[in-house]
């Protein structure tokens, strides 16, 4: 995908004593869809603030074509378009004037700035209503105008910080084919969200982090790949998650077993095999069952057995 645009090394930042973003690290190139994944209080809106320059990390570096993050912000922002969780309008001015406004913040006028206005209306398909209040649009249309604001200045790189939260499906799959179709323009983009279907529908890649770490970072389609057919949840009696542990290397049909707070999470590269093989070995040693999950392969599936927590918990 060509040279990093973003670049993220050892990124650490804590409120307190707790540590909300910890040793965080990866890179985004050209023109890519990136997404972080993640439940709430996962570090990803931390982050973004760090690399939006309106944080100070603790520790790390962050560089946005070539130049560093924290020495040099105001080289930067220029580049950044940033779409917060929260919506960042003036509810008592148009469509139209709080763009004027957040150009003239990024240096733009007359008809340069007038002109831009005009274009990303047209992009987020408000041009009709550029004239109303914004306290009279929808809840879709306020992100909808959330989303031009991140790019009236023609930014690099885009941030988009949850953008669906709170909307429509009609406003959602709006933003959806927005999102990649300024991608194919030649936009770079950073997306957040804890929602599973939309970073497996838009991201080219996606770093999965928990608790300010990232867990793993892959396309979509090879990081579910991994999980082979499914994911099996096993529950056992005290003892026995460790002893069947102990044996599965020696069972065809397992992948990778991981155990957590009593459970086993198991890679199954052939799930029926893998099951018949896993309750001969729970008779063999007396093991009752006290539970079983059958997953597909998925992202969701993919989360659960690298955090052992659902995504929206």
């Amino acid at each position: 995908m060509g040279e990093a645009i973003l670049r993220v090394e050892g990124l650490v930042k804590s409120f307190g004593r707790r540590r909300a973003v910890d040793g965080l690290s990866f890179t985004v190139a050209p023109r890519e869809i990136f997404g972080l994944l993640g439940p709430n209080g996962a570090g990803k809106s931390t982050t973004i603030g760090m690399l939006a320059t309106l944080t100070r990390p603790d520790a790390g570096r962050i560089e946005i074509e070539g130049i560093d993050v924290a020495r040099e912000p105001e080289r930067v922002r220029p580049l950044l378009g940033y779409v917060p969780q929260e919506l960042a309008l003036y509810p008592a001015l148009s469509a139209r004037d709080n763009l004027a406004f957040f150009g003239r913040i990024y240096g733009l006028g007359g008809r340069k700035l007038a002109a831009r206005v005009d274009e990303v209306l047209e992009v987020v398909g408000l041009r009709d209503r550029a004239r109303d209040a914004v306290q009279t649009f929808s809840g879709g249309m306020m992100r909808r105008l959330n989303l031009a604001v991140g790019l009236v200045h023609a930014p690099k790189l885009l941030f988009l910080d949850e953008p669906t939260v709170g909307v429509d499906p009609q406003s959602r799959n709006f933003i959806f084919e927005h999102v990649l179709r300024l991608r194919d323009e030649g936009l770079t983009i950073l997306y957040t969200s804890h929602y599973m279907e939309e970073v497996q529908r838009l991201c080219d890649r996606v770093a999965i982090v928990d608790e300010g770490q990232l867990l793993a970072l892959d396309s979509p389609k090879a990081l579910i790949a991994e999980l082979g057919e499914g994911l099996l949840i096993i529950g056992l009696p005290p003892g026995g998650a460790e002893a069947v542990t102990a044996c599965a290397t020696t069972l065809n049909a397992l992948g990778r077993v991981t155990m957590r707070d009593g459970l086993l999470y198991v890679e199954a590269r052939r799930v029926n095999q893998a099951l018949l093989e896993l309750l001969d070995l729970c008779q063999v040693r007396q093991l009752g069952l006290r539970s079983l999950q059958v997953l597909e392969p998925s992202l969701e599936s993919v989360f659960l057995r690298l955090t052992g927590k659902r995504l929206r918990d």
